[in-house]
């Protein structure tokens, strides 16, 4: 099985950075103790304040896809549910 990626970049809505902010710490660490889960990394761009730089990996497309439906139904996913995201996503 191949490993799958996601790299790339959210765009947040001014009037939702603070809530992204605050919550982003609960979505990391949930995200980080997921079965499947090799790297997650989610940081605030030093140039543009609303962009938070993306980079994951898991084992492959089971756990990847879990990862997404779990957030999907999460305080994230409502939280985070008006930005904009640019992602590419890759097997490896």
């Amino acid at each position: 099985m191949k490993k799958v990626v996601l790299k790339g970049y959210v765009l947040v809505p001014e009037s939702d950075l603070d809530a992204v902010m605050n919550e982003l710490p609960n979505h990391i660490a949930n995200t980080q103790s997921e079965e499947g889960c090799l790297v997650f990394s989610v940081v605030q761009d030093n140039l543009n304040k609303n962009q938070l730089n993306v980079y994951e990996e898991f084992i492959d497309d089971v756990t990847f896809n879990n990862h997404q439906k779990r957030v999907s139904s999460s305080t994230w996913g409502a939280i985070s549910e008006n930005c904009q995201r640019h992602y590419e996503i890759s097997e490896q």
